[in-house]
């Protein structure tokens, strides 16, 4: 956990947001979520999905408001293809932390709506790793998962087969 999320809360613009006490371009909302316009968009529909309820990052949402955000989200692409807007991609980006570029430490799921030639980009220096590093990454995740109870409940994630390795 990133510390007491209902301290967090205040003065938290997505809260007042979610509670309709600041403006905002809602596209849609239930009991769990809120959906709206981002202010500042890298493209023409971006839009934010955020739980009403205070959290900063994934290490604060309870799983089922977390699979709810997920699955508006991917409904959200789904409409944004559908809508007038005529988009020939989505990108749904989640940035979580500081280092991951989150501004707003409320949790919240972007999804993007992308055009050709829209100008925004997502081109990393990527460089091939060797095996025995993968390897070792894999394993302290594997570690990661032994000593936690984060998969014991209901996740359909396996570890691979030692065989096959998938």
């Amino acid at each position: 956990m990133t510390g007491n999320t209902t301290s967090a809360a205040q003065g938290c613009i997505f809260c007042a947001i979610a509670a309709g006490q600041a403006e905002a371009s809602v596209v849609y909302e239930d009991e769990t979520v809120v959906v709206f316009m981002a202010l500042h968009p890298v493209t023409p529909g971006h839009l934010l999905v955020v739980p009403r309820k205070h959290a900063v990052g994934l290490e604060d949402l309870d799983g089922t408001t977390s699979a709810h955000v997920w699955s508006v989200g991917h409904d959200m692409a789904r409409v944004l293809r559908r809508s007038s807007m005529r988009c020939e991609g989505v990108n749904v980006f989640l940035c979580d932390g500081e280092a991951a570029f989150q501004t707003v430490f409320h949790f919240h799921l972007h999804v993007i709506p992308r055009y050709t030639g829209d100008g925004w980009t997502i081109i990393p220096d990527e460089q091939e790793s060797e095996r025995s590093v993968l390897d070792g990454h894999a394993q302290a995740i594997k570690d990661a998962i032994a000593s936690t109870d984060l998969l014991a409940a209901g996740c359909s994630a396996k570890p691979p087969s030692p065989a096959t390795g998938t």
